[in-house]
């Protein structure tokens, strides 16, 4: 007898089972959803991350179209759950080139629904960082001049993967793109992604700051030097802005 494939439903109804009205309550005002904040509109059903990771493991034979159901919800964890799904199915498909690159491109063409800066956050670096690492990264640079928050902040987050394997190039070249950028959450990527790439290479995130600190936004200077000696720190930030 053929086994029934879960479906999207069954992943909802999972969900909604372990679902917290005051968690919810909180993740609402946490995530900015009111009118004219960054998360507008977004509906959470109140459930932790690693609750939503947990179920993500229960329910692995999902299709694709089935994913792309749960990145259409109203609901925010249907979708943090959808973009860890497609995190592991990539990880999963490490020996498959065509598997990965389906998967790099379903996400990026469903960048539009990976609309709040944890859904990026947790699987940016685990798609397309991986999937460009030994590829041409032309795109990034389209991303990063994007209209779209979330498609900038995908380009900057995804460099944490070549960060890890001592590859900097392309975060200090970002960076250096998105300094003028308007939103509060690119800086703070930005500022994230230096501090990073700075624990690899301490005299790069110095040249990089003793150039651009003066005009740097003084939350993304922040985040850049928040593992630097105090002195080093005040340094810089005496330069900013």
């Amino acid at each position: 007898m053929k086994t029934k494939r879960n479906s999207y439903r069954d992943v909802q109804r999972a969900l909604k089972s372990i679902s917290n009205p005051d968690i919810a309550e909180h993740s609402q005002r946490f995530f900015k959803t009111g009118p004219g904040e960054y998360g507008e509109g977004d509906v959470f059903r109140g459930i932790r991350v690693p609750e939503v990771r947990r179920r993500v493991k229960e329910f692995a034979d999902l299709s694709e179209s089935e994913i792309e159901a749960l990145l259409a919800s109203k609901y925010h964890e249907d979708r943090l759950f959808a973009v860890v799904w497609v995190a592991n199915e990539f990880g999963k498909s490490k020996s498959d080139e065509a598997s990965q690159k389906r998967w790099y491109e379903f996400y990026l063409a469903h960048a539009d629904r990976i609309n709040n800066w944890d859904l990026v956050d947790v699987s940016a670096h685990k798609i397309v960082g991986a999937y460009l690492l030994n590829r041409p990264r032309k795109r990034l640079y389209t991303l990063a001049k994007s209209k779209s928050l979330w498609e900038r902040r995908i380009a900057i987050v995804c460099t944490w993967w070549f960060i890890r394997e001592g590859d900097l190039e392309d975060t200090w070249r970002l960076s250096e793109i998105l300094l003028g950028d308007s939103e509060d959450l690119i800086h703070k990527a930005v500022g994230w992604m230096l501090r990073e790439a700075g624990k690899k290479s301490p005299e790069g995130l110095e040249a990089f700051l003793d150039q651009h600190a003066v005009s740097m936004p003084r939350v993304m200077l922040r985040y850049a030097i928040e593992k630097m000696e105090e002195k080093q720190r005040k340094m810089y930030l005496n330069k900013g802005k």
